[in-house]
């Protein structure tokens, strides 16, 4: 039987939503969104951390997630609930769990019993019944109806296909399959579930102990509550193994998170006294927040009630890290007496602290992500960030995808969406620096921080005309411009065009000798551009080619 690779991602595919025509991505360690404003990177981006809330099996850290909440009354309501485990299936699961964890194969799968397999099949067909996913959509979104999400002039509706290789037989795999179609009055959601078996759980992400140590608990109380909880817990565990990383725990900080550090006091106070005082304001509306906004408010405020630093562990060092290399300072918090948090910043050195509104815009830029570093964030979790260049000088940009990547390199998967050819070029270097033995990459920037080719992945948002929309495809490396292939060449390309034709009528009002056609000005444009970009070019020295023209 052939093995399913180690890395093997979820596919997930969407039509007709938003600005999207077409996208086809899967999702990495490391992934990138790049391409022209109002082509959908948002609503990509928006449509992953909706899929995490309905997916995540987080255990409550997360309020959505009817993998958590929505399987007893399922069976209940539905008159298949069993009783659960039997004696001797609680003893047989024991005996598979202990084996697996002491013995574990070469393999980056498990192999499920066939009883436990029958019961996983029976609970992924279950999910056809958990329509709450699309008004997870349009909460995220901050829109009543998912329907309006649906690309202008299709006909068809929208579609988000979750594509996964689920079972095996001798020959090949065969995919668990999840699809949701949003129409202008309704939204449907159809389960493609592999008959065949044996099914797969992937090896790394399930919790032997634990669940050994339950199982044990179980068969020697003898309760049936006791028996019927451990089914619960062990099947929730696979069934969400089948969705990959979109079990995880997802936090969106937006791109406008700077203005919402500055005045996230004011905006829920706001909101607190149109609240108490509806009764008397009846025709006043209230202004709709997006969900991802509305949550990241929500954590903004949730902070008030935790000490100001966490315990030493490994999302404290990241956060030291930003403010050690970038800010240059601490983002510190404090409670008022009320419990509400204030947030403030101390440049090194300093024994007096700034407040937040009137630091730099780097500075409160980057505040949320050491605060969610330092007190939200856990490995395994999924952090989305919009347009993180925002503010940061180019070498500032540089340094933070360093230090990303060090996060990523930590356990945590990190999603952006940029217009930054900075950001593309640092990561590009990053992946081409995996490829260099260890022992070589002293005195190298960033040598630290090396990514492979199977952890990063960067999708380009093209706008088409047919169909009107854009259109998502993958880049890979370009080995000759050492870059991720953003398009931002033609701009540079463009604006020197534009010069070289206004020093072309200047050089003929004067009546000097002819210039040069605007046949070199694709190679002038390459110099011009790599001026910029590398602050010069050193005589002698063969000019890099990043950003030119093909």
């Amino acid at each position: 039987m052939s093995k399913a690779s180690p890395t093997e991602p979820l596919e997930l595919r969407v039509s007709n939503l938003g600005p999207i025509a077409e996208a086809k991505i899967d999702l990495r360690p490391l992934t990138v969104f790049v391409g022209p404003s109002n082509t959908g990177k948002s609503y990509l981006a928006i449509l992953i951390y909706a899929l995490h809330r309905f997916f995540s099996d987080s255990f409550g850290r997360q309020r959505f997630g009817p993998m958590s909440r929505g399987f007893p009354s399922f069976y209940r309501e539905h008159g298949k609930w069993v009783e659960g485990l039997s004696d001797d299936d609680v003893r047989k699961l024991l005996a598979w769990i202990d084996t697996e964890r002491k013995n574990p194969a070469d393999d980056s799968r498990v192999q499920l019993p066939d009883f436990v397999a029958l019961w996983v099949q029976l609970v992924l067909r279950s999910l056809e019944d958990f329509s709450s996913i699309s008004e997870e959509m349009g909460r995220s979104f901050g829109i009543e109806d998912a329907g309006q999400l649906i690309r202008h002039g299709s006909r068809s509706g929208a579609q988000v296909v979750l594509r996964r290789h689920l079972a095996g037989t001798s020959d090949r795999f065969i995919p668990f399959e999840y699809e949701l179609t949003l129409k202008s009055t309704k939204s449907e959601s159809v389960v493609s579930i592999p008959d065949a078996r044996p099914l797969y759980l992937e090896r790394d992400n399930f919790p032997y102990d634990s669940f050994a140590s339950e199982t044990r608990d179980a068969l020697k109380s003898g309760n049936d509550n006791d028996k019927r909880e451990i089914t619960i817990e062990f099947i929730r565990s696979i069934v969400s193994s089948t969705v990959g990383p979109l079990r995880s725990a997802a936090h969106y900080l937006p791109a406008d998170r700077t203005g919402v550090m500055h005045a996230h006091r004011v905006v829920v106070a706001s909101l607190i006294q149109r609240a108490s005082r509806g009764g008397l304001r009846r025709d006043t509306t209230l202004p709709a927040l997006s969900g991802v906004l509305a949550d990241f408010l929500e954590q903004l405020v949730a902070l008030g009630g935790l000490p100001g630093r966490r315990r030493r562990g490994r999302g404290e060092n990241l956060a030291e890290r930003l403010e050690k290399y970038i800010l240059k300072g601490a983002i510190r918090k404090d409670n008022s007496a009320t419990g509400y948090p204030i947030f403030s910043y101390r440049p090194a050195g300093w024994k007096q602290d700034l407040p937040l509104m009137n630091s730099s815009s780097m500075v409160s830029e980057l505040a949320p992500v050491v605060l969610y570093l330092r007190h939200v964030v856990q490995p395994g979790d999924v952090l989305i960030i919009e347009e993180p260049e925002s503010h940061l000088h180019p070498a500032m940009q540089v340094e933070f995808i360093r230090q990303l990547a060090a996060i990523v390199r930590s356990g945590v998967r990190v999603m952006l969406t940029t217009h930054s050819e900075w950001v593309l070029d640092e990561l590009a270097n990053l992946v081409h620096l995996s490829e260099l033995p260890k022992a070589q990459r002293k005195g190298i920037a960033g040598a630290d921080f090396a990514l492979s080719r199977d952890e990063v992945g960067a999708w380009r948002f093209e706008p088409k005309q047919r169909p009107k929309g854009s259109v998502v495809e993958e880049v890979s490396l370009d080995a000759e411009s050492g870059s991720f292939p953003s398009g931002f060449d033609t701009v540079a390309l463009g604006t020197y065009n534009t010069y070289a034709e206004i020093s072309s009528r200047i050089m003929v009002s004067k009546r000097s000798p002819t210039p040069a056609t605007n046949g070199d000005t694709a190679s002038a444009g390459r110099h011009r551009n790599n001026r910029r970009r590398d602050g010069g070019v050193r005589a002698g020295a063969e000019p890099r080619r990043r950003g030119g023209a093909p």
